[in-house]
């Protein structure tokens, strides 16, 4: 099998790679293994050392990665360089806060001492998707190096060229050879090696399917795993709430990068009493961004990154414009390229699969509402439960509505975004685990127990 790198601006096959043989996957599993051995006996001291060196360099080339980005999945030139951006932030955070987060705990017991410890687990496996293809990876990777395991990293199929430049990028920060490596593997070669005892544990954002299938095999193996699955995040407006600042914050969350986000507003559910001003406002702004030649600075919309999106999308907004639903389009797009037009659906019902599937691109579904519980209710009708957003002027009722949706992230008149500082993950079939903070950081060690007796 071949992995081939597509411009999506431009439809053409920039470069073409084999995947590696099963040999090769097991000869470079064992040079982790040897690589863990002396890089886990360093203090975190120096292990954060090449962690420095990394932000360092994201942001001495951050326009060359974001160049890369762009040409290979499509994302805007100021996104992409705003991406880099945010993993040299990340580096600066486990830089600075490695050490004292994995500090031994003492915990007092009857015995002359307790405490706690964190030990790295070994050779963890990452299994990143294409959509932020340089943050996804850095920000698994990272903590798990700080906490002193060595990685393998197996990117989406059609980034190939920025998984192998990710690869260069950690070797020439300083981290020991063979502490990350890239392996250009298809998902049954990931399966092969999800099996290998020498792979202590597995780290997956992508969709429902792909961690259903590798959770199963993690845990057959009695391997730890942590997964980032799938979001159908609600963006819920209330009466109170400031329509011009949520129409505009929706558009940014619910576009940017052409609608390709786990954690976009991908359902706004606005209160019966606002929806149409609201929806207005939306369409407004909508109307207002830029598509096009993705590496245009002025660019606000580019391309989905794979031909088989748009085909997806189509089928989705086929089948709710058959259903009753009413489209208001947005700006059109070029004549080449993987575009997709934006689009606001109202008038909907349950059975559309706008509302049913995850819609990973510019399709927003605004559906009204008829009180505050049935806000909430109709939030939780989902099989995700990643992020969510609540806008209105009470605080305190937002914090109280906050409780009663089930996700693990939600911001009260904001995006919902992850931050280097904040835990970030979610619950039901958005998967399980965190990433990000003290909390990630901690989710690739062994939390061992020593107790000193008399």
């Amino acid at each position: 099998m071949k992995l081939r790198s597509i411009n999506p601006f431009s439809g053409e096959v920039t470069a073409e790679f084999d995947t590696l043989p099963d040999e090769s996957c097991r000869e470079a599993v064992i040079k982790g293994k040897k690589a863990f051995e002396k890089w886990r006996k360093l203090p975190v001291s120096d292990r954060v050392k090449p962690v420095a060196a990394l932000a360092s360099i994201f942001r001495q080339k951050k326009r060359e990665y974001a160049r890369i980005v762009t040409s290979e999945m499509g994302k805007p030139i100021r996104d992409a360089v705003a991406e880099i951006e945010k993993c040299a932030l990340l580096c600066d955070y486990y830089n600075q806060n490695a050490e004292e987060h994995l500090k031994s705990e003492a915990i007092e017991t009857e015995a002359a001492k307790s405490y706690v410890v964190f030990d790295p687990l070994g050779v963890i496996l990452g299994i990143m998707p294409w959509n932020f293809p340089f943050w996804q990876v850095v920000r698994w990777a990272v903590p798990a190096l700080a906490a002193g395991n060595v990685c393998l990293l197996k990117h989406a199929s059609n980034v190939p060229i920025i998984a192998l430049e990710i690869e260069n990028i950690f070797r020439q920060a300083g981290f020991p050879e063979h502490a990350f490596q890239t392996l250009l593997i298809d998902p049954q070669g990931a399966e092969r090696l999800i099996e290998q005892d020498q792979i202590d544990a597995v780290s997956l954002t992508g969709s429902v399917g792909a961690g259903s299938k590798v959770g199963s095999l993690a845990g057959k193996n009695l391997k730890k795993v942590v997964l980032e699955l799938g979001g159908s995040d609600p963006f819920m407006v209330l009466e109170d709430a400031d329509l011009d600042k949520a129409a505009r914050a929706a558009v940014r969350s619910r576009m940017a990068n052409a609608g390709q986000s786990c954690s976009a507003a991908k359902r706004l559910i606005v209160m019966e009493s606002v929806a149409e001003a609201f929806t207005e406002k939306f369409v407004g702004v909508m109307n207002g961004l830029r598509i096009g030649d993705p590496m245009d600075e002025s660019t606000d919309l580019g391309p989905v990154a794979k031909k088989e999106f748009m085909e997806t999308l189509g089928k989705q907004l086929d089948d709710a414009l058959k259903k009753g639903a009413r489209v208001h389009r947005g700006p059109k797009p070029p004549n080449q390229g993987y575009f997709f037009q934006p689009v606001v659906l109202t008038e909907l019902t349950a059975e559309m699969l706008v509302l049913k599937e995850e819609v990973f691109g510019p399709i927003a579904p605004v559906i009204a509402a008829r009180s505050e519980q049935d806000t909430i209710r109709i939030a939780n009708a989902t099989e995700f439960g990643l992020g969510a957003a609540i806008w209105t002027r009470d605080i305190s009722k937002a914090e109280r509505l906050a409780k009663e949706v089930a996700c693990g992230f939600l911001s009260i008149n904001g995006l919902v975004k992850s931050d280097p500082r904040l835990p970030f993950g979610g619950v039901k079939k958005s998967g399980f685990g965190r990433e990000l903070s003290h909390f990630g950081l901690k989710e690739f060690v062994n939390i061992e127990t020593i107790v000193i007796c008399g």
